[in-house]
């Protein structure tokens, strides 16, 4: 049991220690008065493939561009799944039948909440 989870530990540690590093050495360096801070327009400039922005560089979003990118999400997690659903399908018989449904049952309910709500609409 400890060979298993182990690894899995080990990667653990690797996956968090792995970032962390290199920001904590930036951190230390930078106190200690070693990492150069000198910042100018050039190297604060937002870079958006060449072209100057115009106005402020952190605008706001409407919150309904937010919703509408979450909703694709569901959705398209939704397709990839009814795929693996439908192949194990013969495999599973009525009780795998019922979840699947059950699943699609409360994503159209959600579908139909958020079509009423007008979450789907641009304007």
């Amino acid at each position: 049991m400890l060979d298993e989870f182990g690894r899995a530990g080990f990667l653990l540690l690797f996956a968090l220690a792995f970032p962390l590093l290199p920001i904590g050495a930036s951190v230390v360096l930078g106190l200690f008065k070693i990492r150069p801070k000198r910042p100018d327009p050039v190297k604060t400039a937002t870079y958006e493939c060449g072209v100057e922005t115009e106005g402020d560089a952190l605008g706001q979003f409407h919150v309904r561009y937010y919703v509408y990118a979450l909703i694709f999400v569901i959705f398209d997690v939704e397709i990839l799944l009814l795929y693996p659903w439908a192949v194990s399908l013969p495999h599973t018989g009525f009780g795998g039948f019922f979840a699947g449904a059950l699943f699609l049952l409360i994503l159209v309910v959600g579908f139909v909440y958020d079509w009423a709500k007008k979450a789907l609409e641009w304007a």
